[in-house]
This record gives structure tokens, sequence and C-alpha cells, in this order.
């Protein structure tokens, strides 16, 4: 449900263009994940690409560029798993589990991408030591759109009234709090700690019997 943080900018580039882009972001997952973030040089990325360095400054106007896509592509991609997941549910509490599993689902699936995205978040730093890309920049507007989705089943009567604001950084925060446990224990049960975590806002957010 997550939006893209850094325009695709696509313009006028031919299909091939944007197909060679595609493989170059994809081996530069592989390689920030494997190898850190000072690790994936630009070279290392080629190599794994099967091309020269100077393909990739043709498509990519430095490495700044190629790691704002990385994460871009990361993004779209977990959009492209959980909103036709989302919104195949017709109630608020439907969607809000369906949320929470199709994000986790999108964790155990994709591990590589989180391993770069958090490499990225660690080692990537500009000259004056300020972080690359702003990761916190798509925070917010993962929290508004849950605020959203907390707020229609407030006024379709499935949720108690509570404060939109604090449930839906509660529950952004107990999904992004689990890449990093999941990346050092990628045999955890994710099924099992979907499920519950799923029922725990449910329980949470549900009105009381009368």
């Amino acid at each position: 449900m997550q939006s893209e943080i850094i325009s695709g900018g696509q313009g006028d580039r031919s299909f091939v263009e944007i197909a060679r882009r595609a493989q170059i972001v994809e081996c530069a997952i592989d390689a920030i994940a494997e190898l850190g973030y000072a690790g994936a040089s630009l070279a290392e990325i080629a190599r794994r690409a099967g091309v020269s360095k100077g393909v990739i400054s043709y498509h990519f106007a430095g490495k700044r560029e190629l790691i704002e896509q990385v994460v871009s592509a990361v993004l779209t991609k977990a959009g492209a798993v959980m909103l036709p997941r989302i919104f195949a549910e017709q109630s608020a509490a439907g969607m809000l589990r369906a949320y929470i599993e199709s994000n986790l689902e999108f964790l155990g699936t994709n591990l590589n991408h989180i391993r770069a995205v958090m490499n990225i978040a660690v080692g990537a730093r500009g000259d004056d030591g300020k972080p690359m890309v702003d990761l916190t920049v798509s925070f917010e507007p993962a929290v508004r759109e849950l605020e959203n989705l907390l707020r229609s089943g407030q006024e379709r009567g499935e949720f108690r009234e509570f404060s939109t604001r604090v449930m839906a950084v509660t529950i952004r925060n107990a999904i992004d709090s689990l890449a990093p446990i999941l990346a050092a224990d990628p045999k955890m049960d994710l099924k099992l700690y979907a499920k519950e975590l799923a029922t725990t806002f449910d329980i949470a957010t549900r009105k009381s019997p009368v």
C-alpha cells in the first residue's frame, strides 16, 4: 500500500532502455543485499548485469540515482503484491487483515529486497554524511493510507472509536520492526507471525459487543 517515494521518470525511454534499467536495478538489489552498500560497487553491479560500468553510467546519473531507483522498485513491488489483496476485501476489517498479512508475505518472499533496503538505510551516505535516500519519506504516506482505512472502518461502524493516527503508527511500526528480525532469522514462521499480528490488531480495533 506504500507509494513510490521516487518518481519513475520513464520519459521517452525505449522499451529496451527501460528493460536494461530494470535489469541493472535488480542486479543492484542482489549485490547490496549480499555485500552491503559499500561492497556493491558499480563495477560489481555491472559484472552481475553482464555489462560495462559505462552502460550503468549511460542509464543512471550516478550511484545515488541507482540507489533511489532500488528503493523505488522495492516499494513499487510491495504495492503490486499488497493492493490486489487489500481491495479484494469488502469490509474494513478484512482490508486491515489483508494489509498486514500481504505486507508480511512480501517481506518473506522478497528477503533480498528487504536486506538491500536495510543495507541502504545503514550504509548509503552522501559526502555530507546524510542518508542518500530518506526512507522516512515513505513512512508518512503509508501511515496516512492506514489512517484512511481505519477511519473508514469507524464510519462504517466496524471499528471502535480510537485515535486513527496512534493506531496507524503502531501497526506500521509493528510491521517495519519485523524486517531486521526476519533478516537475522529467515526460517522464522512468518505465516504464524502474520496471523497473530493481524489478530492482535483485529482485537484492538473491533467494537465491543453491546
